[in-house]
């Protein structure tokens, strides 16, 4: 059976376009992505889905549908009485129950706000993660940084999460715990610190040999291919800078599809190095389904 890979919408959001786009002036990104009356601009929350001998391994679970109305407005959360990951995932063919190991870059709310029920099952009881068998994965760094953040980025996270998933039993902290067998010669972690401490990215490898890499918030889009582009939420830009461009030197090497949770338009690409020295997404994919790796 061959490797495949799908791309999974989740519940989307919008975020002030100015912060997305660091110190970008408006009239350059907001020819990228058009900005609302209140300067925010639209960004999926999407999750990739990789299946292979026999397991499913999803790459993060998105914002979903956890937060209050009142918060679920201020950030713009799509359709936020609904769990939109679960029901894309059942509109694919899968459940929550088939899934096996579930992929954390980092955890901040945007990126493993799935993993809680929505808020009316919330204020109905239910307080379960919504994986039930599946073992959870997250770089100790990061998973550290949750456990004690900064002032600067305490918003980002969920103050219970950590509790449910340590309460889980299904928890591995990469690399404090090993990995499972059946991800050895699969699995590869580049780790990068310039938007958070221990952001862990999955570089999954394909029967056919082809890759696909998890950009998460190094390169949340198309936009942030160009290597100066950073984001206002990046706790060191200028590393991250360096860390896109040691990303670059192996993707276009070994011709990786990046893959895009934030580009409202696209799930993924390639990337080449033009003539005049600037990074370029190409071979532009808008979604995934069941594309073979």
């Amino acid at each position: 059976m061959s490797t495949t890979i799908t791309s999974i919408e989740g519940n989307r959001q919008k975020l002030d376009g100015g912060a997305m786009f660091g110190n970008a002036p408006r009239a350059v990104w907001e020819r990228w992505i058009a900005p609302d009356e209140a300067g925010r601009i639209p960004l999926a929350c999407r999750c990739l889905l990789i299946e292979f001998d026999g397991k499913k391994l999803l790459c993060e679970t998105g914002i979903g549908a956890f937060f209050e109305p009142k918060m679920a407005q201020r950030f713009g959360v799509q359709t936020p009485e609904r769990h939109l990951l679960l029901e894309n995932l059942e509109a694919h063919g899968h459940t929550p129950e088939s899934i096996d190991y579930v992929i954390l870059s980092h955890l901040h709310f945007d990126h493993a706000g799935g993993l809680l029920p929505s808020y009316s099952e919330k204020s109905a009881g239910h307080t379960d993660l919504v994986f039930p068998k599946a073992t959870f994965l997250v770089g100790e760094e990061a998973w550290q940084r949750a456990l004690h953040p900064h002032s600067r980025d305490k918003a980002s996270f969920i103050p219970e999460l950590t509790d449910l998933l340590a309460r889980s039993g299904r928890l591995l902290r990469i690399p404090k715990d090993p990995l499972p067998k059946d991800l050895v010669g699969r699995v590869e972690f580049i780790t990068t610190a310039g938007h958070t401490p221990g952001q862990m990215h999955t570089l999954f490898t394909g029967d056919g040999g082809g890759k696909v890499f998890f950009c998460g918030d190094l390169i949340p889009g198309r936009p942030w291919v160009h290597i100066p582009i950073t984001m206002g939420y990046d706790r060191f830009p200028e590393q991250l800078i360096d860390e896109k461009t040691q990303v670059y030197s192996r993707a276009v090497a070994e011709d990786w599809i990046l893959f895009f949770t934030h580009d409202p338009d696209a799930s993924g690409s390639h990337v080449q190095k033009s003539e005049g020295g600037k990074y370029e997404p190409t071979q532009v994919q808008t979604s995934f389904e069941r594309f073979a790796l």
